[in-house]
């Protein structure tokens, strides 16, 4: 586990409407990291990247629609702040959206199909792999969408049973399992390292 505190010089925002945001921001806590929960657009401002954590997705669109922030969101990897979507979020970061089809911003080029693992009561537990180092990842899938197709302009970043789990997009990230729910920290860590390809912060901005 890396503290990246004063290499990166950031603050994480994470969206705080629905889900375990309090599990990323523990997360974030054990990495040294500064963050900031993000209830109102107007915050996106005061934060260099943003964590969209699960929930439930008609429930956090209606939300986002009613007030510009879904239009704040989609702009944020074009200011230069990378995006990390986990289950739900994930599902927002999606191009496409099936079972039902759905709204989302659009940003990464791949096909989700909702609670394609069923019930809460079928989530599991399960082991897979980091593509970019080999090495073995928890991961905690509930209610999980499956990734059914990657553009390719999307590269994938972890697999289980030979499937996308996790995949980027220039500064966007999207898992469908809960990396927050687990203490392997190496899915945080890599978005993280996205920030470094972001533009300084100006001078005195905090």
């Amino acid at each position: 586990m890396t503290d990246v505190r004063d290499e990166l010089r950031m603050k994480v925002g994470i969206l705080a409407l629905q889900g375990d945001f309090e599990a990323h921001a523990r997360v974030l806590e054990r990495l040294g990291v500064e963050w900031a929960y993000v209830k109102r657009p107007n915050e996106l401002a005061a934060v260099d990247a943003l964590i969209i954590p699960g929930g439930e997705t008609t429930t956090m669109l209606k939300f986002l629609e009613s007030n510009g922030f879904l239009e704040a969101l989609r702009r944020l990897p074009v200011e230069g702040k990378p995006l990390f979507g986990t289950c739900a979020g994930a599902i927002l970061l999606a191009k496409e959206v099936t079972k039902p089809p759905q709204a989302s911003l659009g940003l990464v080029d791949v096909t989700i199909e909702r609670n394609a693992y069923g019930r809460q009561v079928s989530s599991a537990v399960r082991r897979g792999r980091s593509t970019l180092t080999g090495a073995p990842l928890e991961m905690v899938f509930i209610r999980a969408p499956i990734i059914r197709r990657v553009g390719a302009e999307a590269r994938v970043v972890a697999e289980c049973d030979a499937l996308p789990v996790a995949v980027e997009q220039g500064l966007c990230l999207l898992a469908t399992f809960h990396p927050e729910l687990t203490s392997d920290t190496a899915l945080h860590e890599h978005f993280l390292q996205l920030a470094r390809a972001r533009p300084a912060a100006p001078a005195g901005r905090r």
